[in-house]
């Protein structure tokens, strides 16, 4: 893998590798709504969105940048970028 390349330049804007560990706790909490949904313990059956379970303001990546090729081809971190 050590000449392999992305073939679109996006990357997370933060230094995190990746979300796993929130999707996880939300899934989980998501799990723990519906089951206690389908036991009775509510009186109306309202199934859980994934955004009613997590902040995606507070997980681990803000989101996604483009790094277009004409703004940035020129600096030395592109290239370390573009490695997978």
């Amino acid at each position: 893998m050590s000449r392999s390349r992305r073939r679109t330049p996006i990357s997370g804007i933060t230094t995190a590798k990746s979300e796993q560990w929130d999707k996880r706790a939300c899934n989980k909490v998501i799990r723990l709504r519906v089951k206690k949904l389908l036991r009775g313990d509510n009186e109306a059956y309202l199934d859980p969105l994934a955004n009613e379970c997590r902040n995606i303001w507070s997980m681990a990546k803000d989101g996604k940048y483009y790094w277009s090729r004409k703004k940035f081809a020129r600096f030395l971190w592109y290239a370390k970028m573009m490695r997978k």
